[in-house]
């Protein structure tokens, strides 16, 4: 069962990440591997209640990777780190299956710092479902729920529960429900989508930008207009100043 565990792990990584030329070097090469490896064993040891083992076994894995998963922290099958430098995943966490996350992601708690024995055994940290993909920078904060194939973009902070099958993005991150219902579930890099990962306030201020620019132009010509018409008018008055003199000359 670990062996076939580990296969389906590495197979992750092939269909995932299209640099993944071959068993061996996943194997040999990725420290995203590398860390579950560290993980499976400090996992089935926290199990057995040989806690400080386990999180010295964590603890090297960390050393040796630069990604900390806290042996308590319970993670499905085929789960893959791509990149992986920075990642922290908290001792509460849940992962689901087919889970995806990118370089420097936090699954964190949010718990108090008092009274921190109060807190043992209470779920501080998040719960991402089956097909989730975390891009870089994110930040996934408290026992919130990430529903399966839901997407967090890169440097979102998430601290509210998402919708199984959107997107969620900024900061704090807003959920965006795909326009193409058919791409929910597709495995898309750093959470990203043929729709981008378009921030619905950013996209509102947009608009009030463009509509502004579009105002002040108005403003513009109308003032040109007014004052051609001046102008014109100026003109008009003068000529017809000229011409009373010059006909009063005449006389």
């Amino acid at each position: 069962m670990f062996f076939q565990g580990l296969q389906e792990d590495i197979e992750a990584y092939k269909v995932r990440d299209p640099a993944a030329r071959s068993s061996l070097e996943i194997v040999f090469l990725y420290p995203g591997f590398h860390a579950l490896l560290f993980y499976r064993l400090s996992h089935y040891l926290w199990k057995l209640g040989m806690h400080f083992l386990g999180r010295m076994i964590s603890q090297v894995g960390r050393w040796f990777t630069g990604i900390e998963i806290h042996p308590g922290a319970i993670i499905g099958r085929r789960f893959v780190i791509d990149h992986g430098m920075g990642v922290v995943v908290g001792e509460t966490s849940e992962i689901g299956d087919d889970v995806t996350l990118y370089h420097d992601v936090t699954l964190g708690g949010v718990s108090p710092a008092v009274n921190a024995h109060e807190q043992v055994g209470v779920k501080r940290h998040p719960t991402l479902g089956n097909g989730v993909i975390v891009g870089s920078g994110a930040q996934i904060l408290g026992p919130v729920l990430v529903g399966e194939n839901a997407k967090v973009g890169s440097n979102a902070v998430v601290s509210k529960d998402v919708p199984a099958g959107v997107t969620a993005v900024g900061i704090p991150a807003r959920a965006i429900m795909p326009k193409n219902k058919s791409e929910i579930g597709d495995f898309w890099a750093y959470a990203t989508t043929t729709e981008g990962q378009p921030d619905p306030i950013l996209l509102s201020i947009e608009g009030l930008r463009e509509e502004i620019k579009a105002l002040i132009n108005r403003v513009d010509e109308l003032e040109n207009l007014d004052k051609k018409q001046l102008r014109d008018e100026g003109q008009v008055g003068k000529n017809s100043s000229l011409s009373k003199r010059l006909s009063g000359g005449k006389r």
